[in-house]
């Protein structure tokens, strides 16, 4: 492996680190305040859920709302921000990773709507058809153990690798696997934010990159990715707030505009269909 790939290891440690940071509340007068503001506060990636917050901040404030958008380019920080009471929701996670940090950081969050679907892909500088992937090849993927199912199952349906029976493919790790004909090898000790850099770094055969990454690295999913994930994908990204904000009016409010029709379409076109809004 090479030298550089070693750095990125380096940081990925220290990212995952950042993750043991504890929960803390927010004071209840900060809480209040918030609440009683017509602003509402959203954290989320830079691309596309960043991008769709900006499409809908004129439609929020012909309804009285003003719209604040902080962006993140990890995806820890999000989840403390709003934990801490910095901001009001975020936008940026998918459901799997949500409950899995839920679990791990005992926040009091709740899903309160799923919007969209980024299609997870895996691209190769090195192949131009997966039938030439070499026997022995390193797959890189995140050090999020809530995405290596959603990579296991598209290498699976590829015919490219099989899990032991019984075990369920959004929770499987790279040792559930039983069948591995092409003896791939895999790396996931990266950071998600620099598999992109990865990819162009020309590093492993398969890079596998969530799609709000590739966005930012020029990349199209649908056009560019060797492999792609099904429509059929459990993995739909989320409005995230603390538990007792569930019933926030701007909240409700934000959940219904990301969901009209003509915000949908315009997503679809885009991104060329490689984003995909969630009909409710």
């Amino acid at each position: 492996m090479k030298k550089k790939f070693l750095g990125f290891a380096a940081v990925a440690l220290l990212t995952v680190g950042l993750a043991a940071c504890g929960n803390s509340s927010s004071s209840s007068s900060d809480s209040s305040s918030k609440k009683d503001s017509d602003t509402l506060v959203v954290g989320a990636s830079p691309t596309p859920h960043a991008e769709i917050l900006e499409h809908i901040k004129p439609l929020l404030e012909k309804e009285g709302m003003k719209l604040e958008i902080k962006k993140f380019d990890d995806y820890v920080l999000p989840n403390k921000a709003l934990a801490d009471g910095d901001i009001d929701a975020n936008y940026f996670q998918h459901k799997p990773f949500f409950d899995k940090a839920v679990k791990e950081n005992d926040y009091k969050f709740t899903d309160a709507g799923a919007i969209h679907i980024e299609p997870m892909g895996l691209y190769s500088k090195k192949i131009k058809d997966i039938k030439d992937l070499k026997d022995g090849a390193t797959i890189i993927t995140s050090n999020s153990e809530s995405d290596w199912g959603r990579i296991i199952t598209i290498l699976q349906d590829a015919n490219l690798v099989k899990v032991k029976d019984g075990v369920d493919l959004e929770t499987a790790t790279f040792d559930d696997i039983a069948e591995n004909p092409k003896n791939l090898k895999f790396e996931h000790s990266i950071d998600p934010a620099l598999l992109a850099t990865t990819y162009n770094n020309d590093e492993g055969d398969l890079v596998a990159i969530n799609a709000n990454f590739a966005y930012g690295a020029g990349l199209n999913p649908v056009n560019d990715a060797l492999l792609l994930e099904k429509d059929n994908s459990p993995y739909a990204n989320i409005i995230a707030v603390r538990t007792e904000d569930k019933n926030d009016a701007r909240i409700k409010k934000l959940i219904k505009v990301l969901r009209e029709k003509d915000v949908q379409d315009w997503i679809l076109k885009k991104w060329d269909g490689s984003v995909k809004p969630v009909e409710e």
